[in-house]
């Protein structure tokens, strides 16, 4: 198998995050390989057998004959799988372990934020009020996580090890030492019922795209020591209804909501979310992985493909993740 080139289509994100970024980097990782920066000239698009792309626009990808794998820099594909146009070859998510590590102190500090009342201590401490409420042990806290993947289970595992009682719900049946997991349809209302923070680290997908909807809010625990069961979405923004979390949190279905993905981004000025007093904002970046790791991932993955090895996190197209 010949070197073929490695093109790089890159779309939005942060400062460190710009295409010419990503260019030095796989420069410095694909040092015997030509990298393209794309859109580019001067090149024959039959000599590209590998693209890594983040967020490529429609059609962007289909005028390479010879492309072997599309890496995708971000955990999402769901704007890659929404391109009719892609090309059918292997397509592979990001699964590094900086990623995992950084989306885990994501939720774990959200669950703790939540758990000790941090919102509370806040105001009070702007109103100058010194009025402490009982404070439950993590072990009266049900934490209930959606999605059972790398990253699922592993913040799961944390949890664990805090002392919160964890439950987790996926599509398939999963295991995981000392946690309660529930699958598919007939296990979701179980989960929910049980659940006193609810954790969403789901794909998009069909199936799954507004999921977090009032119909699920109102099943959640409401007999727990927080007394109003509690959101943190750190999957996808097109898992929320946004309509419905802002009612549920106005009404008292929600006790408070840390998000940290949105349906447009970024988050328009007018949204009530930015000053909504029971939401917890963050910018998408939850899980903002180091790119020089992610760039010496899709290296080595190269590596081994063109040695005869297997790729490894490829997406299941039938499935969306």
């Amino acid at each position: 198998m010949t070197k073929g080139a490695l093109a790089i289509l890159v779309h939005g994100g942060t400062e460190n995050w710009s295409p010419v970024r990503w260019k030095a980097r796989f420069d410095e990782v694909c040092h015997d390989r030509r990298v393209l920066l794309l859109p580019s000239t001067g090149f024959d698009p039959a000599e590209v057998h590998y693209a890594a792309v983040w967020k490529p626009k429609p059609g962007e990808l289909a005028g390479f004959p010879n492309l072997r794998v599309i890496f995708n820099l971000g955990a999402g594909v769901d704007a890659l799988m929404a391109d009719r146009s892609l090309p059918n070859v292997p397509l592979v998510r990001v699964a590094v372990a900086d990623l995992t590590d950084r989306m885990a102190e994501y939720v774990v500090l959200h669950v703790l934020m939540h758990h000790r009342q941090e919102p509370y201590l806040r105001e009070s401490q702007r109103a100058k009020r010194w009025a402490p409420k009982f404070q439950h042990a993590a072990s009266a806290v049900s934490v209930g996580i959606m999605g059972l993947g790398t990253l699922g289970a592993n913040a799961a595992d944390i949890l664990r090890r805090l002392g919160f009682r964890v439950s987790g719900w996926s599509r398939s049946p999963k295991k995981i030492d000392g946690v309660t997991c529930f699958h598919g349809p007939d296990g979701f209302d179980a989960f929910l019922r049980q659940t006193d923070i609810l954790v969403c680290l789901l794909p998009l997908t069909e199936d799954t795209r507004h999921i977090l909807n009032r119909a699920v809010f109102a099943k959640l625990n409401r007999t727990g020591p927080l007394g109003v069961p509690v959101l943190i979405n750190a999957g996808r923004g097109g898992l929320q209804h946004e309509a419905d979390i802002l009612a549920c949190l106005d009404d008292g279905t929600l006790g408070g909501a840390s998000l940290d993905v949105f349906e447009t981004e970024p988050l328009p000025a007018d949204s009530r979310f930015w000053t909504h007093e029971k939401v917890v904002l963050t910018p998408h970046n939850a899980a903002d992985t180091d790119p020089d790791e992610i760039s010496k991932y899709v290296a080595q993955q190269i590596e081994r493909f063109e040695a005869g090895g297997a790729l490894e996190n490829v997406v299941d197209r039938g499935r969306g993740y």
